[in-house]
């Protein structure tokens, strides 16, 4: 397919890592961006447009399996056959184990997890009689090394890595690639709700022994575009032999574990 065919699924596409892949992917492909949140939509897609790229915006919650059907379904329809797929909407609560609530471990399952299903498996059933496609979740660093007072978000996000890596075994016959990209602390509103004050930056960067973290050896904190680089990278055609694979995007924050 011709650049003019490419059709690129964003979730989690209103702000941060998922606004930033919209505009790295936009320049190649038309863009079906998908969020909750309609007035973050409405800015990336104008912004989009006003830059001469071709987007549209979805309102559908990734938890919901027949609403994510349903506009997959309807972005076929309206924008195109889906060639990418990349799996960015995620929550994070925070909080120990002893007191954290089911409904926080519910809720970050429910995006993370089975968000990245509900919407994989959707556009995997369209892909396969295609041939054709790339397909990448956003998964952090934080699935491969224990952080305290996270481990519903990084058994969330562990758990949609090995989905993805498994989803890749499973297309690899069809010509499908899946991959995962995995950040460090990236500077988002997900980042900064976790800073206590406005040197929350420069604490991560240095890390924390108190809480058994690590800082990053590359002293920066990653901005949404270097997380949105790794993953034009994975869906094009430079890496047409890569599937499988968890790339880690974190500065060594985590010492390649």
């Amino acid at each position: 397919m011709g650049s003019s065919a490419q059709v690129a699924l964003v979730t989690g596409a209103a702000q941060g890592i998922g606004a930033a892949v919209a505009r790295a992917l936009a320049g190649g492909a038309t863009i079906a961006a998908l969020d909750t949140k309609q007035e973050g939509l409405t800015a990336l897609v104008t912004g989009l447009r006003e830059r001469g790229g071709r987007a549209e915006a979805y309102v559908a919650d990734v938890s919901d399996a027949a609403a994510v059907e349903a506009v997959v379904e309807r972005i076929e329809r309206e924008v195109g056959p889906i060639s990418t797929l990349v799996n960015v909407a995620g929550v994070l609560r925070m909080g120990p184990v002893v007191t954290l609530e089911d409904e926080d471990w519910a809720a970050t399952f429910a995006v993370n997890t089975h968000g990245v299903f509900h919407v994989s498996r959707a556009v995997a059933r369209r892909m396969v009689p295609r041939k054709t496609g790339a397909i990448v979740t956003v998964g952090s660093n934080a699935a491969s090394v224990p952080r305290m007072q996270m481990a519903a978000y990084a058994a969330s996000k562990a758990a949609s890595t090995m989905f993805t890596k498994c989803l890749g075994l499973e297309l690899a016959q069809h010509g499908i690639r899946c991959n995962v990209v995995s950040p460090g602390s990236t500077d988002t509103d997900m980042q900064r709700s976790l800073w206590a004050d406005e040197h929350g930056a420069s604490a991560v960067i240095a890390g924390a022994p108190e809480t058994f973290r690590v800082g990053i050896p590359l002293r920066r904190i990653a901005t949404p575009e270097d997380i949105a680089e790794a993953v034009s990278f994975l869906v094009s055609e430079r890496a047409r032999h890569i599937t499988l694979h968890d790339l880690c995007v974190d500065g060594g924050a985590t010492l390649g574990a």
